[in-house]
């Protein structure tokens, strides 16, 4: 039997989980999985590591299982492993860390409560965060949790950076540049230096249903295109990204909108799913001939290339070009078009190896390196969890 530590990634609709076997080198994944549809037609399962089904359940009966109930089933579950690893440890995906946590932390009571306050900086990511790791100080109050932020790695960047052109007054309550994905760029940080050639400025793209790039030096985030929420920079699956402070008092005074509505619209209805009126899904964009699809794959692709000099600026060159993420990762052709377009930062494109998804996907004689790394936040989170257990 050996130490296992469990993370979990709850979301409004969904937990996904892991489970690594606390080894010596590195935690090692054994096995992984999801439960979707929490509130509508749940569906449970789990895979190991080599991505072999070992259980899976539908609740076929109206039944809505929500958080809690998914937790039971996944403890359940885990139940049946007993004999194989001793768990540990949990740790937790948590959205928001504010201007406190810059760091991982040991939660308790106190620290739940204090997690609480960021609620009202993300509405949409932040309840669900808390809610497994009420549920589990309940059931098992001596097993240990760990809160892992999204926003912690950003805390690092200068004052400038997180900063808006507001007044003291507004800026002191917590109205700020907080930035987001901060776990998977930690990881790509972890491993930049095993990568040939220079990376002391590197730009980072994580490309998904969520997408935002960060600039980063000698493995530091010093820039991030989101702020004070998840929806500002990139546009992507179904957030609008940057958009002008104007547009939403116009939509106020002129269409009659309230905040509810106008919070749907920016987070729900916009993005790649709102210019293409198809999908959100870039699959899906990529494949169809229709006009809107193929507007909002150019603008997802020049928006890249605005930020991208944006930050290159803000690290005062460049090194090295990382995508991740689900399209970073698996999207050929919006790295080509990313690449090529940047070809003015000494970018040079090999095109077969961007076909076979790098990593590196530049060509030697390239001035600025580009790579395809794919992220992994939940190594990131056990890694983050064992250490602090240890340290305990």
């Amino acid at each position: 039997m050996v130490n296992a530590i469990l993370v979990l990634n709850a979301g409004s609709s969904s937990i996904k989980f892991s489970l690594f076997a606390d080894q010596a080198a590195e935690p090692e994944l054994k096995l992984r999985g999801q439960v979707e549809g929490l509130y509508t037609k749940p569906h449970f399962v789990a895979r190991n590591a080599a991505g072999a089904t070992l259980g899976e359940h539908e609740w076929t009966d109206g039944t809505r299982l929500g958080h809690d109930g998914a937790i039971e089933h996944l403890a359940g579950f885990l139940k049946g492993y007993d004999d194989q690893f001793r768990l540990t440890a949990v740790g937790h995906r948590v959205v928001h860390g504010g201007m406190e946590f810059s760091a991982p932390v040991l939660v308790n009571p106190a620290i739940v409560t204090r997690l609480e306050q960021y609620v009202a900086l993300a509405p949409l990511h932040q309840p669900h965060n808390l809610s497994p790791i009420r549920f589990i100080a309940g059931k098992s109050p001596a097993l240990p949790q760990v809160a892992c932020f999204d926003t912690a790695c950003h805390r690092q960047q200068p004052e400038v950076a997180q900063s808006f052109a507001l007044p003291a007054s507004i800026t002191d309550r917590g109205v700020r540049r907080y930035g987001f994905h901060g776990l998977s760029y930690e990881y790509i940080a972890s491993v930049l230096s095993g990568l040939e050639g220079r990376t002391d400025r590197v730009i980072v793209a994580h490309l998904g249903n969520g997408a935002s790039m960060c600039a980063m030096r000698a493995g530091y985030s010093m820039a991030s295109t989101m702020g004070f929420t998840a929806v500002d920079g990139l546009p992507m699956g179904t957030r609008c990204g940057t958009i002008d402070p104007g547009v939403i008092l116009y939509l106020m005074d002129e269409m009659g909108m309230d905040a509810r509505a106008i919070e749907k619209l920016i987070y729900q209805q916009s993005g790649l799913l709102g210019v293409s009126g198809i999908s959100s899904d870039m699959r899906t964009l990529l494949a169809s001939s229709e006009p809107r699809a193929k507007f909002a794959v150019d603008l997802f692709i020049y928006r890249i290339g605005r930020e991208l000099g944006s930050l290159a600026a803000a690290l005062g060159g460049l090194d090295a070009l990382v995508f991740t993420g689900g399209i970073g990762e698996r999207a050929a052709l919006i790295r080509q078009r990313v690449c090529e377009d940047a070809g003015w930062l000494g970018i040079a494109l090999d095109p077969a190896a961007n076909n076979a998804d790098g990593p590196r996907i530049s060509t030697q004689a390239s001035r600025v390196s580009a790579w395809v790394i794919p992220t992994n936040e939940e190594l990131m989170i056990a890694r983050h969890t064992r250490h602090l257990i240890a340290a305990k």
